[in-house]
């Protein structure tokens, strides 16, 4: 959390990482209901705020580049539904999000997005899975039922692709399928692809970037540790925790990848990374009995 403080631009949101020290809305967006769960309600508002003072006139957010994505927007809803009747105006600017987002939804049931430029090589579409959960929940804070079942059928088009569930890239972008696969109520296909990550756990709890690497990609080792700790797992994710732990920089902050031929941000301590470790600690002391 000293990180998130040292790393936050005044009155605005968190840095993409050190090496880019600019305000990240998707990032900043997802960090609000980690920061409300924490007890820092201020930093949480100061976040909305800023986020609504940036929202494009169609109710879409912009990326660091100022183009629109739709994983963005929604990432950013997850900070507005949180904010829901705690920040004015939030409910409003979820509403005109939400509404965006169902633009987005093509009538194969994939999800659409203006630009892919920033992700092109690293991720691919399957991330969007990720952008369902904030719209379902949307759906429920807001009343409106269009919402859920467009989160619905839009999961309904990625649960039919061969290829969501394998382990078969980045670490962190197959855990964001995971996570919501787990939020979206859709356990067992979660265990499948988990059970493919607990093949390739090493007995240090380190877990490789893709499948045939040596590196780790902290972010995604965080996020598989709050999977299994959803699916009730304790033993992997502990293990997975007390790597990150050796791995922690003194600054509190984590670099995008660790180890030889790391290839995700290996310089730069990046803002995703604190937010899952911060999420996952949040389960571990809930799974020990020691958070209410």
């Amino acid at each position: 959390m000293d990180w998130f403080k040292a790393n936050m631009v005044s009155g605005q949101g968190i840095i993409v990482h050190t090496k880019q020290p600019v305000p990240y809305p998707e990032v900043t967006g997802y960090f609000i209901p980690t920061l409300y769960n924490w007890n820092e309600p201020e930093l949480a508002r100061t976040c909305t705020r800023w986020l609504m003072s940036i929202q494009l006139p169609d109710g879409a957010f912009p990326a660091p580049d100022g183009v629109p994505y739709t994983f963005d927007t929604a990432q950013i809803m997850r900070g507005l539904c949180a904010a829901v009747g705690d920040v004015e105006g939030a409910e409003g600017s979820l509403r005109r999000a939400s509404d965006w987002m169902l633009t987005q939804v093509d009538p194969s049931g994939r999800l659409l997005t203006p630009s892919t430029e920033l992700w092109t090589g690293i991720a691919s579409d399957l991330i969007h899975t990720y952008a369902l959960p904030p719209l379902a929940q949307a759906g429920k804070l807001l009343g409106v039922k269009e919402y859920e079942d467009a989160a619905k059928f839009v999961l309904d088009h990625y649960k039919q692709r061969d290829d969501l569930v394998p382990f078969n890239r980045l670490s962190h972008f197959h855990a964001y399928a995971m996570e919501a696969l787990c939020e979206m109520g859709e356990l067992d296909l979660a265990r499948h692809g988990m059970a493919d990550v607990a093949r390739v756990q090493r007995r240090d709890g380190s877990i490789p970037a893709y499948p045939d690497v040596e590196w780790v990609c902290s972010t995604g080792m965080a996020q598989y540790a709050i999977v299994w700790y959803t699916l009730g797992d304790k033993v992997r994710s502990n293990r997975a925790m007390a790597y990150l732990e050796t791995i922690q920089n003194k600054s509190g902050g984590f670099f995008g990848s660790y180890g030889k031929g790391a290839k995700y941000i290996s310089g730069g301590e990046i803002s995703w990374g604190v937010k899952y470790f911060l999420d996952a600690w949040l389960l571990k002391q809930r799974a020990e009995g020691q958070h209410a």
